[in-house]
């Protein structure tokens, strides 16, 4: 598979305006500054993961079936279950506001970029306030919690970088948040063909007083030099150790081309 050089979409300092900071890309600054303006500055990004498939297929299914909801004005069973007191929110932006590379976009005066997040669902209370909706899919023997992990805690910013966007726009947003979190079953005694899940809603209260400072800090990032590696950071830890064997290599390569040079001209 060939890896090629962004030349599209990255930052360019005199034309701030034209770039597209995504919720995705804030939460890369956050991990690693470096593997940030690798990626939107100079267009070499990370080895891309493998797609998961099964986790899109729920996604799709999940907003199919609250959707049938959101025509109906009436709350998903799901929802009584768990006492969320509202409905899914409906909305003529909506489908662009879930499409990726589009999402919800807010233009940034500060920093003159625009921030961009693809959400999955939003819920209304009687109140009039919008709750973001996380779908997540996953399959482990214990109890689905929101743990204290890297990724959660990605899940977590994610949800408040759809809380500030949403209220930029000037809705009214509850800090409240949910994740209907499904989870395939291990537990059957054969496939069959098919798989079960269990599904529930994880409340989650959110606070974005961090994104305005992340955006300003990031955009301050691009606009400077190439930053030091995270300490934490696997990728750059693999590109330092790639770099230093293959010099060493050469390096011996060639005292031994050397050696074997003035070796033979000795007969």
């Amino acid at each position: 598979m060939a890896y090629y050089i962004k030349t599209r979409g990255q930052y360019n300092p005199a034309k701030p305006e034209e770039f597209r900071l995504s919720r995705s890309k804030i939460d890369l600054y956050l991990e690693c500054p470096r593997c940030f303006y690798m990626d939107r500055k100079l267009g070499v990004s990370r080895p891309d993961t493998p797609p998961f498939t099964l986790n899109s297929a729920v996604d799709h299914l999940l907003k199919k079936e609250f959707d049938i909801h959101r025509k109906a004005g009436t709350a998903h069973p799901l929802m009584k279950t768990y006492k969320v007191d509202a409905i899914p929110f409906d909305h003529e932006e909506l489908d662009i506001w879930r499409e990726n590379f589009k999402g919800l976009q807010y233009f940034h005066e500060p920093t003159q970029i625009t921030v961009t997040g693809a959400i999955d669902d939003l819920w209304i209370s009687p109140k009039g306030e919008l709750s973001v909706v996380d779908y997540k899919a996953t399959s482990k023997d214990k109890e689905i919690e929101l743990e204290d992990t890297r990724w959660h805690n990605q899940y977590r910013r994610q949800m408040e970088v759809y809380q500030w966007l949403l209220r930029k726009k000037g809705f009214n947003v509850s800090d409240t948040g949910y994740f209907v979190y499904v989870n395939g079953k291990r537990d059957r005694k054969a496939f069959d063909g098919k798989l079960e899940f269990d599904v529930k809603i994880l409340e989650y209260k959110g606070n974005d007083g961090w994104v305005e400072k992340a955006i300003l800090d990031a955009k301050k990032c691009l606009d400077g030099e190439l930053p030091k590696p995270a300490d934490e950071c696997e990728y750059c830890a693999y590109r330092i150790a790639a770099a230093k064997v293959g010099a060493e290599h050469i390096k011996n390569t060639k005292k031994a081309g050397s050696s074997s040079k003035k070796s033979n001209s000795l007969f």
